[in-house]
């Protein structure tokens, strides 16, 4: 609840305290989404507005009382989403070698990139859409960066943003925030390694940074071509994740290794899903 508080004081802040503000929320579906809810849900009973834009084939982005839900077409099915979120779901129970591993997760990517990539330009070229995010006035954007979309909407509108999220593919989120990120002491996705490392292991941890770049290279590099085409000039991610104002991230160091961090990230470990009472 402390966590909670925390968030939602940073967030009343961006948004105004002498009235309600008005937030554009831009998601990402799945459990990323499961976990947003719960802070917006909170928000709202604080008297913030809060629009939401989502595709209209989607898993758990659905309207509710507090939301005003702004939905887009996209050119896919539910069927096609629905094994795409099956698929992932599967792949992060395989098992095998780095290499294995790594051909799997690239094989992935590729297939899933796609959809979401086409989610994110369907949003920016909704003319109808946009040019109601630009007349609405709102005070912040709320996003989850692993989907730049919304990054690239704070940016054109140029509002504040803050982001939420556990942590980025390759770092990206260090080297946007400019955090250390030495490779002797926090160990990579993928090599089983710890904050403890020998020499050989170090250079382990360094090798596999050089897989990891390309990985991302192939994923987000769509997303700032597509950037810079929508903002006419040249950017890239990284620049438009520079430009977060607040960093909540979902991780807790009793779970994750310590890493450095930087004055406007705020750890809110234990965020992640909307709190329900089991079963007997």
């Amino acid at each position: 609840h402390l966590q909670v508080t925390v968030i939602l004081v940073l967030l009343s802040f961006m948004l105004g305290l002498a009235a309600g503000g008005k937030l554009l929320v831009v998601p990402l579906d799945g459990s990323h989404w499961l976990s947003m809810r719960e802070l917006l849900d909170r928000l709202s009973q604080k008297g913030h507005e809060i629009v939401v834009v989502a595709p209209e084939i989607n898993l758990y982005i659905k309207p509710a009382k507090y939301l005003i839900m702004k939905m887009y077409p996209v050119p896919f099915t539910q069927e096609e989403l629905d094994y795409a979120y099956w698929k992932t779901s599967q792949h992060v129970f395989e098992k095998g070698t780095f290499l294995e591993r790594f051909l799997k997760t690239y094989e992935h990517a590729k297939n899933t990139s796609a959809m979401f990539l086409s989610t994110c330009t369907y949003l920016l070229y909704n003319k109808e859409l946009v040019r109601y995010l630009k007349e609405s006035k709102f005070d912040a954007v709320f996003t989850d960066p692993l989907l730049p979309c919304g990054q690239i909407v704070a940016e054109y509108l140029s509002l504040p943003s803050v982001v939420f999220l556990q942590q980025m593919p390759c770092d990206l989120d260090f080297e946007a925030t400019q955090c250390p990120n030495p490779p002797s002491y926090i160990p990579k996705a993928f090599t089983d390694l710890t904050d403890h490392m020998n020499f050989l292991q170090r250079v382990k941890n360094v090798l596999f940074d050089f897989a990891n770049y390309f990985l991302c290279d192939f994923v987000f590099q769509p997303y700032s071509q597509l950037a810079s085409e929508f903002l006419q000039r040249n950017v890239t991610v990284v620049s438009l994740l520079s430009k977060a104002s607040i960093w909540l991230l979902k991780i807790d160091f009793v779970l994750q290794y310590p890493r450095p961090l930087m004055p406007n990230m705020v750890l809110i470990g234990g965020v992640n899903c909307a709190p329900k009472k089991l079963s007997q």
